[in-house]
């Protein structure tokens, strides 16, 4: 009984340790976000599709703003793959050698998705949204007088967003080695799937059809690896249960 609770306690003080670990990789790259935050918007004003746009501001704390969130948005970046990273260091005594190396390719795969979804969101969902938007304001005559916080609010509510929606493979490999998800019930549960796919795109993408179709041929996609992913995935651990109830 000793044995467990010193165990446990291992398990939670180790956990502190991760935590405490990627809580102050966050707050380091947050700094280091500051410090390159002038040069990043440069580089982002520079951009042809902010070219459109006057930099005005309409309150004191707008300039701020921008920092925290292109600073945050740094750290966000160098802070996810750190914080897998120190997850697979969490649950690596857990795990077999086997399971230990194919969980340590989650981290390469997650960070590379979410780059790819935020390039994707900036490159090519982004200016679809701009355009959109300036054509419906000057379909009604309005003058378009943007500030830099309602420009950089807009992008950043954007990137993060489909970041995220683009890790889907990933979650799903992670849940079939969990057990908790397999390929017929991913089958089983497509059309259900595919309307929630649908709805986030909507929601995520600029109010247009072209936008919408953009951002949903992605999603739904990206279920359908996730299927074949896990096919592949649970095929394995059934050969490796087979070979070791032969043993």
């Amino acid at each position: 009984m000793e044995e467990k609770e010193y165990t446990l306690v291992e398990h939670l003080e180790e956990l502190r340790k991760r935590l405490i670990i990627i809580c102050v990789v966050f707050v380091v790259t947050l700094l280091i976000g500051f410090i390159f935050a002038p040069d990043i918007l440069q580089f982002l004003k520079s951009q042809d599709v902010a070219k459109h746009v006057d930099w005005n501001v309409f309150g004191y704390t707008d300039g701020i703003s921008i920092y925290v969130k292109c600073a945050l948005i740094v750290s966000i970046c160098i802070t996810l793959p750190i914080a897998m990273h120190q997850l697979w260091l969490f649950t690596k005594p857990a795990l077999t050698d086997q399971e230990s190396n194919s969980a340590a390719i989650f981290i390469p795969v997650a960070f590379l998705l979410f780059i790819i979804g935020i390039s994707f969101s900036y490159f090519i969902l982004f200016p679809l949204m701009l355009n959109f938007m300036s054509n419906i304001n000057e379909s009604i005559g309005a003058t378009e007088t943007y500030g830099m916080k309602q420009y950089f609010t807009l992008m950043f509510n954007l990137l993060i967003p489909v970041g995220l929606v683009f890790e889907l493979p990933v979650i799903i490999l992670f849940l079939t080695k969990l057990g908790i998800v397999t390929p017929n019930r991913l089958r089983k549960m497509r059309k259900v799937s595919y309307f929630i796919l649908i709805v986030i795109g909507v929601m995520i993408s600029p109010p247009d059809f072209v936008s919408d179709f953009l951002i949903i041929i992605p999603l739904l996609l990206l279920f359908e690896i996730s299927i074949i992913v896990s096919e592949k995935t649970y095929k394995k651990q059934l050969k490796t249960a087979q070979q070791e109830g032969t043993e």
